[in-house]
Order: C-alpha cells, then structure tokens, then sequence
C-alpha cells in the first residue's frame, strides 16, 4: 500500500501540466480528486496498518502550518470581506489540495531512492512537457492533439501561457542539475587536482549512464529558449549563477567536476544550443523591453492602494480580476486579469501578514538548502538543496513580474521543491551497507 500511494504521487506530479497547467477551475479540480483519493487512501492505510503514522513527521510544520494558515484565512473572508466567494472558493479548494499533497510526500518520501524516483518523475515530465512544446513550436500547421491549442510564435506546451510552461521548465530543470551534481563524484582534496583532471572528470559523467540525464536537461533548456520568455530564461540562468557562488563558498566535499559542469550549462545549453534555436530572439524581446512599453509597473502602481485598503485580509482569495478595475487610473493595452506579479497579487487578495508568513516560509526553505549544502555529508541531499535553492531564486526573481503561482502545475511544482528543501535536510543519512 505504502509503495501504491508513492506511485500515486508520482502520477499526480507527472500529470499536472497536461489539464491546461491546471489554471483552470476545473483541471484544479481534477488533480485535487486525484490528490484526495490518495490522502483517502493513506487514511485507510494508516487505520489498517499500525506501523504507518497517520500524521507527518514534526519538521513539516512549517509547510503545513502555513497551508492551514492560507485556508483559515479564506474560510474568514468567505464569512465577512470576499468581494467575489467564488473565486476564494477555488483558492480555499486549491489550498486543502496543496496541503494533502504535501502531506502525502512528507509521509511517503521518506528515503534517498523515494527522492530520487520523485525527481526523476518531475525530469520525464519537464522532458515530455519540452518535446510536445517543441514539436508544436516547430510545426506551425498543426494544432495541439491536447485541447486543440494553436500554435504560436512562443512554444506553450500544454499550458494556457508560454511564461507558466517556461516557468515549469526551469523548475523541472533546477531539480534536474541538482540531481546531475549529486551524481559527480566527490573528493575532500577537490583543490589538488589540476584543469585537466577536472575536464577528465566532467568527461567521466558525459560519457556515463547519466548522459540521459544531460540529454534531458539540454531538451528541456531548448523548449526554455522557444517560449522566448524573457524573465523565465533570465531568471533560471541568473539563480544557477548565484546558487552557484554561493555553493563555491558553502558546499562541503565540492564534487571535483562541479565548476566544468556549471560552466557546461552556459558554454554548451545557453551558447551552442541557444544559438541553433535562435536564443537571440530572446534577447530581443530583453533588449527591446522598456518602462514605456510595459504597463506591469502601472498595474503594480495601481495596486498598491487596493492593499493598503484592506491590509490584513485582503479582498479575498482569487479576486484580484474583480477588485482591481474599480482601482485602475486609465485604460492599459490589454486585459489584467493578474497583477503579474505575485508578491502584489497575494497582498491584495490575502492581505499583508499571511503574504509576509508566505515570504519568511519560502527564505526558511532557501535558508536550509544552503545549511544542507554547508552541513550535510549524503551526496544526494546536498545535489538536490542545490537544485532547490536555484529553484526557489528562479521563482523569487520570476515572481516579480509574472503571476507563475497562480496556475495549479507550477504552484504546487513550487510546494513539492519547498517540500523537498526541508526533507533533504531533515530526513536521516542511509545506512551504508558493509561489504563481507
């Protein structure tokens, strides 16, 4: 039963992106049935089984203290304030989902191999989400087999928007490298070794089983470079860069290939790879952005009294469509159903302590990947805290202009990395097997 409800997990974290990203109301609804099919049935497992906890372990507190605390704050403003109960119906739903899930993986991901079978569940699906994404993008007549989607100029997958496919990617693809670095292998006298003994063994994982694993990743960066998302492909590679400075100063045991792979993502994925799927058009769409074409500055603008109007719990969850035209000083070019950006848009609807609360959880879970990198002997706890700080940096950076959370896929992609961040440092080292 224990090994059906992890598979089941799995099944979940593979299917989120395929309902449209799970932005709409109804695709959210159709992953948390999954989800709470699987919480019913660790119920019942742990009701017939005595050896299974019903509850977690302590060290997930934080997580799903902080999922109760979203919940109550909804049930509150569908009693009194909501402007809009139906829309803070979805967000309370969406929130109970989140936190059975991350119930379920606390309860069940329990283990460096059920860590690693989780990340590469994400990776197939980052993999498969890129291929379906590209082939699309590269074949303008045709249109997509899933929902019937039209093609555009900007690769979009399964989701309803390019910026959340790019979004999902540099998730996928920072669990990805932090899983590649856990593989390398690591030597406590790292600075002995010359130039040519680094290149040799960078060469070592090329050329090994996890070459599959490198071809993944460079699949996955090609679909990255095709949505042409300009935040979404600045914000991975500027985590990756400062992830991975400060992994210069914290990891302990530095794998010996650790700074040729970093280079390699640069020299081989951004260089060689972006300039064979036109990364220049990218930085088009960089170079041409200004203050005076953009309007996101004057929604976020516009949004500031709408919060100070209702600072402690907000106008309600998911209404931020239906309270910000009252607050709008002129037309905008375009329709702002968002306030793409998520720090603005979780103030208005849930008000500034819970955001704050929401904040101070997502620095905790950067806090600990970097404590794990600095503390923590098991390869693969420290490769994967290092995949989760990039993660959690991306997401931070590509909060600021975008609304990335508020489709279901990347939301709860972002729950599992914070899960994941905790786990790796809480979770004990494997016992190693003595050979006779």
């Amino acid at each position: 039963m224990n090994r059906f409800i992890f598979f089941f997990i799995c099944l979940i974290l593979f299917l989120l992106p395929l309902p449209l990203g799970s932005y709409r109301p109804w695709a959210v609804l159709a992953i948390g049935i999954l989800i709470c099919f699987n919480f019913l049935t660790h119920l019942a497992n742990s009701a017939l089984n005595s050896d299974q906890a019903l509850f977690p372990p302590r060290y997930s507190w934080p997580i799903l203290a902080s999922l109760s605390l979203v919940i109550l704050v909804c049930f509150a403003q569908l009693l009194s304030i909501s402007i809009d109960p139906f829309q803070t119906k979805q967000m309370l739903l969406k929130s109970t989902f989140l936190l059975m899930l991350s119930w379920l993986i606390f309860t069940y991901c329990n283990s460096t191999q059920k860590i690693k079978a989780l990340i590469y569940t994400v990776i197939f699906a980052g993999v498969f989400q890129a291929l379906y994404a590209t082939y699309l993008n590269l074949s303008p007549d045709l249109v997509s087999p899933l929902f019937g989607y039209k093609h555009t100029d900007r690769a979009i997958g399964t989701f309803t928007y390019s910026n959340f496919l790019a979004n999902y990617l540099a998730l996928c693809l920072c669990l990805g490298i932090g899983l590649l670095v856990s593989e390398l292998k690591r030597t406590k006298n790292d600075y002995k070794l010359s130039f040519k003994q680094k290149l040799r063994a960078l060469a070592e994982v090329s050329l090994s089983s996890k070459i599959i694993l490198r071809v993944s990743l460079i699949i996955i960066i090609v679909a990255l470079i095709l949505t042409r998302s300009r935040m979404g492909n600045s914000a991975f590679f500027i985590a990756l860069v400062v992830v991975s400075l400060l992994a210069l100063f914290f990891y302990k045991q530095k794998p010996k290939a650790f700074k040729p792979l970093i280079i390699s993502f640069f020299i081989i994925d951004l260089i060689v790879v972006g300039a064979i799927f036109d990364v220049e058009k990218v930085k088009q769409r960089i170079s041409e952005t200004s203050l005076q074409s953009e309007t996101r500055d004057e929604v976020v603008r516009d949004s500031v009294p709408l919060i100070l109007d209702k600072p402690l719990l907000g106008s309600g969850g998911g209404t931020f469509y239906t309270a910000f035209p009252a607050y709008q000083s002129q037309p905008y070019s375009g329709y702002y159903d968002n306030a793409h950006n998520d720090y603005v848009q979780f103030a208005v609807e849930l008000g500034i302590p819970t955001t704050l609360l929401l904040g101070v959880l997502v620095l905790y879970c950067l806090w600990l990947c970097i404590n794990t990198m600095r503390t923590r002997k098991t390869a693969l706890y420290q490769g994967v805290a290092f995949g989760c700080a990039t993660a959690i940096v991306a997401m931070m950076l590509h909060s600021s202009v975008d609304y990335s959370l508020q489709a279901g896929a990347n939301s709860i992609m972002f729950i599992v990395i914070l899960c994941l961040a905790i786990l790796t440092n809480q979770l004990p080292a494997p016992k190693r097997i003595r050979k006779k």
